[in-house]
């Protein structure tokens, strides 16, 4: 079973998040990404993980310039199974809230709702305020899934990197792809 996934990466904090993704996704058969890195993004990633665009562009399938409006992944005849936006800025969230579509991550993200295909977006701020949270409730009601990246923490003490791939994990099951990354509460617990 083939699965075609947009993966968007946006400048907030969290880029570690988008990287897990395209690294499980590129270990799996199967799987083929559309991976959209923003020019904000390229900062966090340099600052936070000391990654160059190339490195992390290598993990994806096909690679699209933000504002490349003529790639694929601008169409809805373009058949995908689901968008990841992770992290997702709140500059990007107010974007998709509003339909402002200002560049080829806003774009494919109104496509994959107006085409009622998943769309999950790992949103990055803390505290939040009500203009945030009506736009995570304006998103929600058009058919996107709002999932803050938060660990869980409840399977004891774990690496970054390990709470961080419980979430890639989540996320690639809500897409319909089974992974080892996923951890069910209840099952094999000691």
């Amino acid at each position: 079973m083939s699965k075609r996934i947009v993966v968007c990466i946006t400048g907030s904090t969290g880029a570690i998040y988008g990287y897990r993704f395209l690294l499980a996704c590129s270990k799996m058969q199967g799987i083929e990404t559309h991976v959209v890195i923003s020019e904000g993004a390229e900062e966090t990633i340099k600052h936070e993980m000391g990654l160059g665009y190339d490195e992390l562009a290598k993990l994806g399938t096909y690679v699209h310039k933000e504002y490349d409006f003529k790639a694929p992944i601008a169409s809805g005849s373009f058949v995908t199974d689901g968008m990841v936006i992770a992290p997702c800025s709140m500059k990007t969230l107010s974007a998709v809230a509003t339909g402002y579509e200002q560049n080829l991550v806003t774009r494919a993200a109104m496509v994959t709702l107006k085409e009622r295909r998943p769309l999950i977006m790992l949103t990055r701020e803390t505290p939040l305020n009500l203009i945030h949270l009506r736009n995570m409730v304006q998103v929600t009601e058009a058919g996107g899934i709002i999932m803050p990246p938060l660990p869980p923490l409840y399977f004891g003490e774990a690496s970054m990197t390990e709470l961080v791939d419980l979430t890639v994990g989540r996320v690639l099951n809500m897409l319909g792809v089974k992974t080892d990354l996923l951890r069910e509460w209840g099952v094999d617990q000691e």
